[in-house]
């Protein structure tokens, strides 16, 4: 048997000419006398490559051979796998992925032949399992790395509870070096709040580590959002990526009180208060960029729920060019954002990216000799050169009272967070109307509804007309990962529900995808682009707008007048290789679109 693996596994490297048949016949004559592994043959003395011989001998296997050292893996993954399991069938646990709607659990192993490694990690993880190969001291020093070398890992001091801004800088550790932090910190006996308050070196220093691990870890993957959140068995561990949730890890329910109360002191909380929600933020600094966290923490049934928001104050200095505005929606945009006044609105769902892109208004329109002024529920980003008030309704200070003030200060540009009431967009017409150009962001599906909900709030008809000058509809989409991304040919008649027309176009077309790989999670998406529909006003929706004409007919003028809609946007996107159908599908096609 082993005679006739040796054979086949030569056989394919000779077929993919990594091989010749003489060397082949050499490197076996040197393994029947000196009994060394072939593999170890073949690269040692003829050259061949140790991904090739492991991927001739995975092939033999109909399995996939994977290189350890570059990729990372899954922290979630390994916690679903004891460790005596993976140290007697030296294999380690990589990643979690959905195949027809069944999770599935990829592990690497050593030995192809092992058959009875799928099994026993099958019941430990009560998940599928799907082999790949790897080298035998990678597989080594994973285990030891994510297993026993980080339980060994000596306990921090405990520096820096309670100082804002934090240090998230990497100190070796990752989120697979919580599993050994969590073995660190066992049960403590006794009710939860002693084990929330016990600041002991011996109990503080492991869940220090913990917390500020999770957020290294989620600031070095690009998440947008923490989520902890207790179960009746565990705490669950997932970070937002490219607006979609991920599960990163599972920790023990007795991990619970004390890393919420790691969170409330770091964030400025009422670590005694679990009754009622309470909000905070923590400062932090991660290879020389800062970050803020907006902390959330709510009172579930089964514990406190934290959620963190991350806050990249470097992001709104990227440049409107790199939004993903096509040339021609770009020329449309920097005209209208020049103007002397007038009101320019951007609209969108919650989390389609309206604060970034009237922050990089900001920063474009920006100069020593303009005055701007914002008013912000709370200020997100702190821009240089510009004013920003923070709205304190405790206090009496709300948008239209700080409006009001505004005025006063000789603005040339205001910034208004949110149009919510009329008398708020009654302060920000009032501002337009007496030459200032006011940027603001609203609640509407579409571009020309904005229209419609200003009306609707109270606002007459003319004024609307009289001000409006532009409204920005968006969505933002998961962008195609570069990295795996790959083409591929679909009938034009597929994408007609999209806005294809299949007369005016080839009948097949030529689209992009993600394969999955480590660099975007198997995924295939890395990153976001903004999907956009600006309506610019002219004379004819603006007749309208003072007839109170219906959605439609100012969709209608508006089209005629150059815009293009929010699916025609991602179709465009689409067509250019930038994402996928399947994502236009789900962030345009929604609320009757």
């Amino acid at each position: 048997m082993a005679q006739m693996m040796r054979r086949d596994f030569t056989d394919l490297l000779v077929q993919y000419r990594k091989l010749t048949p003489e060397q082949r016949a050499q490197a076996q004559e040197i393994n029947s006398k000196t009994g060394a592994d072939l593999g170890d043959i073949l690269v040692q003395q003829f050259g061949v490559k140790s991904i090739e011989v492991l991927q001739a001998k995975a092939a033999m296997h109909n399995m996939k051979a994977v290189d350890l050292t570059q990729m990372q893996p899954d922290p979630s993954a390994i916690n679903l796998v004891p460790a005596n399991i993976a140290q007697r069938h030296n294999v380690v646990p990589v990643a979690k992925h959905t195949q027809n709607g069944q999770e599935v659990l990829i592990c690497a192993l050593a030995d192809p032949s092992n058959i009875m490694a799928q099994d026993e990690i099958s019941m430990a993880s009560r998940l599928k399992v799907q082999l790949v190969l790897a080298a035998s001291d990678q597989v080594a020093d994973a285990i030891a790395k994510h297993y026993g070398a980080a339980a060994a890992a000596a306990p921090s001091n405990g520096a820096g509870s309670a100082m804002s801004p934090v240090s998230a800088e990497p100190e070796g550790d990752n989120l697979g070096s919580i599993t050994g932090l969590v073995n660190d910190y066992g049960p403590v006996a006794g009710d939860d709040a002693v084990a929330a308050e016990d600041t002991s070196d011996a109990v503080q220093g492991p869940i220090i580590r913990i917390a500020h691990t999770v957020i290294q870890e989620a600031v070095k993957a690009g998440a947008s959002d923490i989520h902890v959140e207790p179960s009746a068995r565990h705490v669950r561990v997932r970070y937002r990526i490219d607006g979609v949730l991920h599960e990163i890890m599972q920790m023990p329910k007795h991990i619970h009180p004390p890393l919420v109360s790691r969170y409330k002191i770091m964030s400025d909380m009422n670590i005694a208060e679990r009754r009622i929600p309470q909000d905070g933020r923590i400062g932090i600094t991660y290879q020389n960029k800062d970050y803020d966290l907006r902390v959330s923490c709510l009172p579930t049934l089964l514990g406190e729920k934290i959620v963190m928001r991350i806050l990249d104050k470097g992001s709104v200095m990227i440049g409107l060019h790199k939004l993903g505005f096509f040339p021609d929606t770009m020329s449309q945009i920097e005209k209208l954002i020049t103007q002397p006044n007038g009101m320019f609105l951007a609209t969108g769902p919650t989390g389609a990216g309206k604060s970034t892109t009237m922050y990089s208004v900001l920063n474009k329109i920006n100069s020593v000799d303009k005055n701007i002024n914002t008013v912000e529920d709370p200020v997100e980003y702190q821009l240089p050169g510009i004013s920003q008030v923070a709205v304190a309704r405790k206090a009496g200070l709300t948008f239209a009272t700080s409006l009001r003030s505004l005025m006063r200060q000789d603005p040339d540009i205001i910034m208004v967070g949110e149009i919510r009431d009329l008398e708020t967009a009654e302060m920000a017409i009032q501002a337009s109307l007496t030459g200032h150009l006011v940027l603001s962001t609203l609640h509407t599906n579409d571009a020309p509804s904005s229209v419609t909900r200003m009306v609707d709030m109270g606002v007459e008809p003319f004024l609307v007309s009289a001000t409006l000058i532009g409204a920005l509809a968006q969505r933002l989409g998961r962008r195609i990962c570069e990295k795996c991304k790959e083409t591929y040919e679909v009938d034009a008649l597929e994408l007609k529900p999209l806005g294809l027309d299949p007369e005016q176009s080839e009948s097949k077309v030529q689209l992009s995808r993600g394969r999955g790989c480590d660099a975007c999670r198997q995924t295939g998406y890395k990153g976001r682009i903004g999907i956009y529909e600006l309506m610019t006003v002219n004379e004819e929706v603006a007749e309208l707008v003072v007839r109170r004409a219906p959605v439609a007919e100012i969709k209608q003028a508006a089209r005629a007048n150059g815009m293009k809609t929010l699916q025609e946007d991602g179709l465009r996107k689409m067509l250019a290789g930038i994402t996928t159908p399947e994502e236009i599908q789900r962030v345009v096609f929604t609320g009757g679109h």
